[in-house]
């Protein structure tokens, strides 16, 4: 069976031509496709015996919201969709001034160890098709009720261990006759895979990279990032060089605040140091506590950004939404796994 929402509309129509039809059919498929249908029948311009062979030899993928969960404090929604064959992943609606932004899943699970993220305490189940990341916009503006004009790659998964799938994610999500999302408006966040950054540069894309560095040093990093153990910040850094010096985009630095280990005054000044002739910048996270996770937020975000500044950083700190609605990437799925494991 061919997943015919994961093809760009250019596949689309040299399928339809294979298959003996007009090439127009595609274009009439892909709009309904971007309407979130869930059948062929609903496509009503097309003959019923297309509609048939199409139901025949394809199908489209559509999540089922398991379980929703809206903030009374700032109106963020968190959803928790099960997919086709059982799986859960979660997608969050934020509401800016600038815009809505919708934060995706890449992975069932994750495989990177990070010990400061819920995503990954079971690790990875399996990739994410492309249909089933431009699902998570699609659903969650349909759902919502309110367009989405901003993606963040940053919900359960390594967006870069996936890395065909997110190259076509990115093209069906681009497509002015799909969803139109400029690459502008979104960020791809990475724990450090070098050489799928490296990769990346090569494709020249406008989006924004975010690297989750959240420690300047090696002994702390990997201490909290296994994915360290086998890179190392000089070489993950030297690589950020390259993709800055290729794309002539800005990188983010994402840095959760963990108290007590990656907060001290030290660690700005190396952190500073780092960063010293690149443009970037770096944006601090209040962590979210994990209630299997030993690690608590920090008390010196404050002074820890004030220290940066004084060497020159460009410092945010991510205004926390969703705090009343398990806003830790990961938690949602991972209540839901525990209420539905043999006990």
């Amino acid at each position: 069976m061919v997943d015919i929402k994961s093809m760009t509309l250019e596949e689309l129509t040299a399928w339809f031509k294979e298959q003996g039809e007009p090439a127009f059919r595609a274009k009439q498929v892909f709009h309904w496709l971007y309407r979130g249908v869930n059948s062929f029948e609903e496509m009503s311009d097309l003959s019923k015996a297309l509609r048939q062979k199409l139901s025949e030899t394809c199908f489209i993928t559509h999540p089922v919201v398991a379980r929703k969960q809206q903030s009374a404090l700032d109106g963020t929604i968190k959803y928790l969709w099960e997919l086709g064959d059982g799986n859960c992943i979660e997608t969050v609606f934020m509401r800016y001034k600038h815009g809505n932004t919708v934060c995706i899943s890449s992975q069932v699970g994750c495989r990177m160890g990070c010990a400061f993220c819920a995503s990954t305490i079971a690790g990875k189940v399996r990739n994410l098709t492309p249909a089933e990341m431009v699902d998570q916009v699609l659903f969650t503006q349909l759902d919502s009720g309110e367009p989405i004009s901003n993606i963040v790659l940053m919900g359960i998964g390594e967006p870069l261990d996936n890395f065909d799938t997110v190259m076509q994610f990115l093209r069906l999500v681009n497509h002015p006759e799909g969803l139109n999302i400029g690459m502008r408006h979104i960020s791809l966040s990475t724990c450090g895979l070098v050489e799928k950054i490296d990769k990346l540069a090569q494709y020249g894309l406008q989006l924004t990279l975010s690297v989750s560095l959240h420690a300047p040093d090696d002994e702390t990093r990997s201490k909290i990032m296994p994915v360290n153990r086998s890179v190392g910040v000089k070489t993950l850094m030297d690589t950020c060089r390259r993709y800055f010096q290729t794309t002539g985009r800005r990188i983010s630095y994402e840095y959760a605040m963990i108290d007590g280990v990656n907060d001290a005054d030290w660690q700005a000044d190396l952190l500073a140091d780092l960063l010293k002739g690149m443009p970037g910048h770096v944006n601090l996270i209040p962590l979210n506590e994990v209630e299997e996770s030993p690690l608590k937020p920090s008390r010196r975000v404050a002074a820890f950004q004030k220290r940066l500044e004084q060497r020159g950083v460009t410092v945010t700190v991510r205004r926390k939404l969703g705090g009343d609605i398990d806003a830790s990437c990961g938690q949602l799925r991972r209540k839901a796994m525990k209420e539905h494991s043999p006990q």
